[in-house]
């Protein structure tokens, strides 16, 4: 029997990856498929395996500079104290390719690093994995007739029969090309990463009604206003210059980096009606806030939709909750109508990687429309990672956190695990007889974590200080013991956002958030951070709560603290490695303490 051209594509995992802004080309390796050359340069931190993993020493001299230059085609699977485990994953390689990377550039960082020979598959894995990306192409035949085109006349040919994609494909136009139905623009590029080859877009987009933007030098606050290099360079690469290979794609920036102003810039640069889609009331103003007042549009341009107030204007701002909200679960989601509301020109995904899986549905239905995606990390827990790089776009930039720290846009950032015991015998035979859920929760919850706190909070009496966690009634808890004010999700917006003014005024110092806080909020002076518990091994959760406290301060302690609280000898603490991952790719790393290194009472007693 023939061999198959099609490899099923399953897991299209997104990498954790930093793409700078500007590639530096490594020298160029030999032609894929040669042999390697064959030389063993112990001082080099890399062990390149014939999976596509690749060993990395932590403790080599050259550790520092091999993690950035792998960085942008490979993605952190293991962090352990003295040897990282990288994958160079399919969509990690499609991602780069999308951002200009070549196979031979990526062939050319393993070869510099490496301290063996690179396995003879390598080379050519990876060239024929990069030559995937782009080899069909969606193309415009008139304003309401798309073809999907293949040079390669085989594949074709196959992709044709394969009953992923066969479904979305209408008439065939000749050797090369068949009929694309707009309607099944998305889905079809679903379709064919599933089976590993990822379609390039050049379609083309709708215009949307003009809307004149202008950026102010003196935003309406006063402050003068100037966009940072980075911010710039980011919304050039999305906007192409109108180009249609622009117009679609993510961004990805730390949280405290400034990810509003770039959208922002991109509106400015398109000129079109705008919604702005985001994760909550508090997000919604404040987005709704940072335009009016770094840009000409007024009060009356930009509306808010949400679950409080449906206005809908030229740019609309809206939650992804009120989105998704739908009165009887046997009915469609009656708040779809709003993408189709207005001529929109570009729609903006805040916090991307938290995008619903309702709205993955509805983006399929709206490739014309132009898509931008923000967000701090690409890492999605439910693994649709491939969704984003189908329906939003490929990640269009990156820039590695420290680089931003080092600059100073971004503060610097100690990170600090603290071990704690649970406290009495009889907790323990209650975590030792419990379920694995169970477990996990009395662990979160260990009340001996309070001292802990109760010692951080003193220490940093004067410093703004973010409690944040998972579980209400051990927020609750800390709330009632150190009389500090509390968020939830249940708190109203408008004593919610009374509480988040006074603590940026510096009238409230200490405040205890529930995952409430995860996401998009302004707290720029916070720089200290205790978290005490949170979801399970939640790598993007703990890079937006390390986010909290990376904006630059203007006030006192321009560095930033943020300590994890963990059980030992528990789940918490296993599932606590998973969440550091993504942290330690972006080169931070964790201080380990006992709760006695800690505590006075317990370090004397020791």
């Amino acid at each position: 029997m023939g061999c198959s051209l099609l490899t099923e594509f399953r897991g299209t995992k997104n990498p954790t990856v930093i793409m700078p802004p500007k590639i530096v080309k490594a020298p160029a390796p030999a032609a894929p498929g040669a042999p390697a050359a064959l030389t063993f340069d112990p001082t080099n931190p890399f062990i390149v395996q014939s999976d596509r993993s690749v060993l990395v020493e932590v403790d080599n001299p050259k550790y520092t500079e091999a993690r950035d230059a792998i960085a942008p085609f490979a993605e952190l699977e293991k962090s352990p104290e003295h040897i990282h485990t990288y994958r160079i994953s399919n969509l990690s390689l499609w991602n780069a390719a999308a951002a200009g990377f070549s196979a031979q550039e990526v062939v050319g960082v393993l070869q510099k690093y490496t301290k063996f020979p690179i396995p003879q598959n390598i080379p050519t894995d990876i060239a024929e994995t990069v030559a995937r990306y782009g080899r069909v192409k969606l193309e415009r035949i008139d304003a309401d007739t798309l073809k999907l085109v293949c040079s390669d006349k085989p594949l074709l040919a196959e992709l044709a029969r394969n009953k992923k994609v066969k479904e979305y494909l209408g008439e065939k136009l000749d050797d090369t090309s068949f009929v694309v139905t707009p309607a099944y623009r998305g889905v079809l590029k679903q379709a064919l990463i599933t089976v590993g080859y990822p379609a390039e877009d050049i379609a083309g987009y709708t215009e949307g009604a003009m809307l004149p933007i202008a950026l102010r030098e003196t935003a309406a606050s006063g402050v003068p206003f100037h966009v940072r290099d980075y911010q710039r360079e980011a919304a050039d690469v999305f906007h192409a210059g109108g180009d249609v290979r622009g117009g679609s794609g993510v961004i990805v920036l730390p949280c405290g980096a400034g990810k509003t102003v770039v959208g922002i810039v991109a509106m400015s640069l398109l000129q079109k009606n705008t919604l702005v889609l985001t994760t909550s009331i508090t997000a919604v103003k404040q987005w709704r806030r940072e335009i009016i007042d770094k840009s000409t549009l007024t009060a009356d341009e930009v509306k808010e939709y949400t679950g409080e107030t449906k206005d809908i204007g030229p740019v609309t701002v809206a939650t992804y909750q009120i989105l998704t909200y739908r009165p009887d679960k046997t009915e469609d989601f009656p708040h779809f109508g709003l993408f189709e509301q207005r001529d929109w020109g570009l729609i903006v995904y805040d916090e991307v990687h938290l995008l619903p899986a309702p709205v993955f549905r509805v983006t399929a239905q709206i490739q014309a429309r132009r898509r931008l995606g923000l967000t701090a990390t690409l890492i999605r827990e439910d693994g649709r990672e491939g969704d984003v790089f189908s329906l939003i776009g490929p990640k269009k930039y990156d820039v590695p956190w420290r680089e931003l720290e080092t600059k100073g846009w971004i503060a610097s950032a100690s990170c600090s695990e603290i071990r704690v015991a649970l406290p009495t015998d009889a907790t323990r035979m209650e975590y030792a007889v419990a379920d694995h859920r169970a477990k996990y929760r009395i662990a979160s919850e260990n009340v001996a974590k309070d001292e802990v706190v109760a010692e951080l909070l003193e220490r940093y009496k004067d410093q703004r200080v973010i409690v944040i966690g998972q579980y209400l009634s051990q927020l609750h808890r800390l709330s009632d013991r150190f009389d500090l004010p509390l968020i939830t999700g249940s708190t109203g917006n408008v004593e919610r956002e009374d509480l988040y003014g006074k603590f940026r005024r510096g009238e409230v110092r200490h405040l205890v958030l529930s995952k409430v806080g995860n996401f998009a909020i302004d707290l720029p002076d916070a720089n200290v951070l205790i978290q005490v518990s949170g979801t399970f091994g939640s790598r993007q959760e703990e890079a937006q709560r390390l986010g909290r406290i990376l904006r630059p301060k203007s006030s006192g302690d321009g560095d930033a603290h943020f300590f994890t609280l963990v059980t030992r000898d528990t789940r918490e603490l296993d599932f606590a490695h998973h969440r550091q991952m993504f942290l330690t790719e972006q080169g931070y790393s964790y201080e380990i303490l006992d709760e006695r290194d800690v505590l006075p009472s317990k370090s004397a007693a020791g």
